[in-house]
């Protein structure tokens, strides 16, 4: 590999989509994974348009992470064009609706499972030889809200999400992947709106901001 990889699932908006666009401007060449296909085209352009002549190259992926037939074939492509990932960001997730326990919808109580648990649990064994092989790192972002009042279905399966990455980050400690978590700061994202409509969002953070914390700490 001349150049560092970066595979970024969940791409298309708010951090994802920030980081990703961070990592193109720093020189990186990125897969783009996310199911909406005009947000990937949005971030493409914004990268062309900055007209950085270092800039890396975008791989567009329009993909659905639970689809893991696609991600197996996706994570192939990768080793045979490339070789191994440098880093493999993980912001895909599915927002339900805030609703008491005793109230959950089923359908977004298994989306929830489906996108932010069976991915996940499905995704690691796929990308860790990718990582191995290109010395690379995996990053989690955490979104402490489990067991608060409302988050049950996002809350609970983002805390399983968590607490899968923490297994695997003890687990490679000595031998590699290397495996971070890290914990955003509030932003103006589609998911924050679904949660808190009608926040003063001027005091938050910019995602570009915090993927350039996130990512330059790493």
């Amino acid at each position: 590999m001349t150049r560092k990889l970066a595979l970024i699932t969940g791409a298309s908006r708010g951090l994802g989509a920030a980081m990703a666009e961070h990592l193109a401007v720093k020189g990186w060449d990125v897969v783009a994974v996310a199911r909406t296909v005009g947000g990937l085209e949005e971030l493409d352009d914004r990268v062309k348009a900055l007209g950085l002549p270092g800039a890396g190259n975008l791989t567009l992926a329009p993909m659905d992470v639970t689809n893991e037939d696609a991600m197996r074939h996706l994570c192939r492509s990768i080793h045979d064009r490339w070789g191994g990932l440098q880093l493999w960001v993980h912001p895909a997730i599915h927002v339900a609706p805030l609703s008491p326990a005793g109230f959950l919808d089923m359908k977004d109580w298994d989306k929830s499972i489906a996108t932010n648990l069976r991915a996940t649990g499905s995704l690691i064994p796929l990308i860790e030889p990718l990582l191995i092989a290109g010395q690379g790192t995996a990053v989690f972002l955490d979104d402490p809200r489990g067991g608060e009042k409302f988050f049950g279905a996002y809350g609970a399966t983002k805390a399983g999400q968590i607490a899968l990455a923490q297994s695997w980050q003890h687990e490679t400690a000595r031998h590699g992947p290397r495996v971070v978590i890290a914990t955003p700061g509030p932003m103006p994202t589609a998911t924050r709106a679904r949660f808190f409509p009608g926040e003063d969002r001027r005091p938050l953070i910019d995602p570009r901001a915090e993927a350039a914390r996130i990512l330059d700490a790493l």
